[in-house]
This record gives C-alpha cells, structure tokens and sequence, in this order.
C-alpha cells in the first residue's frame, strides 16, 4: 500500500462499524468532500484524488464502503439495499457533525450518490458521477428487462441468479483483479464498429478466465492491495449490492425522479459500457448539470486519468463554492 495512503480510523454509523480514511484540515461543510468508490474497489481507489484535495484546502474522506474491506460485513441481502447505503452515508455525516458535504461516486458509488441525491438531498452540497450517469427508474423490474435484452450470462443478471460468481472470484482473487482491472484495447470508436449481433452482453466470469487483454492498470503493489482486501472479506457482500437490484426498485416506487443538487458528471470516452445517449438523456432529470468526457480512458477514470479528473474535479468544487 502506498505509503501516503492514510491508515483507516473506525466510525459507527447505521448500525455498522465503518473504516474511513482522511486526508486534509477543511473544517466545514463547504469543505468536506466524500468519495464512494464502485465495484470491486475499496478506499484505496481514491488514493490520487486524497492529496489533491487536502493540497487544495479541503476535508477528504473515503470510506470502505459496507462489505468491503475493513469495513462490516452484514450477512443479509437485503442489509446491501439503497436505503442502508444511503444511510451509511448520512450516518458517516451525523458522526462526524456535519449537516452537509460534497459526493463524489465512481461506478456503484456513483449509482449511490444519484440516489442519495433523489433520497437525502438535504445533506449533500452536490453531487459529482464518475462514468455512471443518471437513470431514472424504469417502468419494469429492472433485472427483468435485463435478463430478457442481454440475457443469464450477463453479469448483474448471473449475479441474481447464484452464488457462482461470489465462490469463483474468490477461489483466486489476484487472477480476478488482473483480468478486471486493466486499461481495456477497445476504443470508442473500435467498439462503434463492431455489428450489434457481434457483441456479447458483459460476463465477469468469462472475463476472468480469458486471457488478459490491455495494458496492466495497477502497479504491483497497488494490485497486492485489492487482492488481499478481497482475500480476507471475499465478494459476497459487494455482490450483494446488485442482488438489491429489484428490491430497490420496489423501495423508490414514488421518487420523484429529478436531481437539483448540483452535479458534475465525468464520463470516459471509452467506458464502452456506457451509451453516449444515456449520458446526454440526464439533461433532462439534472437540473444543474455539467458533463465532461475524458479522452484515452476507461472505465477506471480517477486511477487511469488522475490528473485530468482531478484537475475537472477542483475546478468545479472551486467554482460551485463561489457561486
């Protein structure tokens, strides 16, 4: 682990015992800025972003969120639902005594913080995406949409469906972690080419046992990180978070659907993941929206591109704090 990294202190919040790691001396609310990391990260995926913030002035702190790393595990699917994310998040604000802070979320937390934003906007000064844009609440259950247009073998669905992928990653989490985190070969472009019968709906588990493909994201020992993380806690807890995907959208029936906190919304070119059609379509549920796009980069945005996230990043706090 990289030695600047902060060492983790424990806070109790929503009925959990939650690591978080801090950097910088802001003292209020206006500067304090939390930062929720996505699937299968930990804290440690802020790492470069914890400096540039404390240098330029503000409180940052980034949880392992819940199931992950040294944070609490609960052994119930439904302990992963939104409105426990959510509150782990307000409960992380009320321990701490503060009233309000800034959400920065990549990938599942980026999904969080969309939601806290539609759920507890009250405590949030704004919101800023990483790669992950708004959707609104479908009219179906979701994995049922998803299971009939991409099929089982897609990963959220494949996760619905057994314990599968919870026993295989875990059987050898370094082999999972290289295969995963990688800066992928397939450009936006490249992808744009490819005949829609030609592309196979996502599977992490054929992923994993393929052989890697691109360039190595993570230094050796930023990879020993992640790995052991996930060797000691394993990927059940993580998992869980998607096996909530129909529960919460039964828990939201009747959310208005519309942001009005401030939001920044950084997109990566080639997250091929992503439609550039779903990020455009959040204009119309984003009250006060500002998107931005990084070029030679994928869906790992803050550790691929730290320098240019972070500079889009300051720029907007510096910004929205004036005005």
């Amino acid at each position: 682990m990289s030695s600047d990294f902060p060492a983790p202190r424990y806070i109790d919040t929503n009925g959990i015992r939650m690591a978080i790691h801090e950097q910088g001396q802001g003292e209020s609310e206006d500067e304090t800025v939390v930062l929720c990391h996505g699937f299968p990260e930990l804290a440690y995926s802020w790492r470069l972003q914890l400096p540039a913030l404390a240098d330029a002035g503000y409180r940052a702190i980034a949880p392992d969120q819940r199931g992950y790393g040294a944070t609490d595990k609960p052994a119930h699917v439904a302990d992963y639902d939104i409105r426990h994310l959510v509150g782990d998040m307000t409960g992380l604000l009320d321990t701490l005594g503060l009233e309000r802070a800034w959400f920065v979320g990549h990938d599942w937390g980026a999904l969080l913080v969309w939601q806290m934003a539609l759920l507890a906007p009250e405590r949030m000064r704004g919101v800023v995406a990483v790669n992950i844009p708004f959707y609104p609440r479908p009219p179906a259950d979701p994995v049922i949409m998803m299971r009939r247009l991409l099929g089982p073998d897609f990963y959220i669905v494949n996760f619905q469906d057994s314990d599968e992928a919870d026993r295989h990653f875990a059987a050898d989490p370094e082999r999972y972690f290289r295969a995963m985190m990688r800066r992928l070969p397939v450009t936006r472009e490249a992808f744009e080419q490819i005949p829609d019968d030609k592309r196979r709906p996502f599977s992490m588990l054929t992923a994993m046992d393929e052989p890697p493909r691109g360039e190595d994201l993570l230094s050796e020992e930023d990879l020993q990180v992640f790995v052991e993380a996930f060797r000691r806690g394993g990927f059940t807890g993580p998992i869980n978070w998607y096996r909530n995907w129909t529960r919460n959208w039964e828990l939201t029936e009747g959310v208005e659907q519309r942001v009005r906190v401030p939001a920044l919304f950084v997109g990566a070119e080639d997250d091929v993941l992503i439609a550039p059609h779903h990020i455009e379509a959040m204009r119309d549920y984003v009250d006060d929206l500002e998107i931005h796009r990084l070029g030679d980069c994928g869906h790992w945005t803050q550790q691929e591109r730290p320098e240019a996230f972070n500079a889009i990043l300051l720029d907007w706090l510096a910004r929205r704090r004036q005005g």
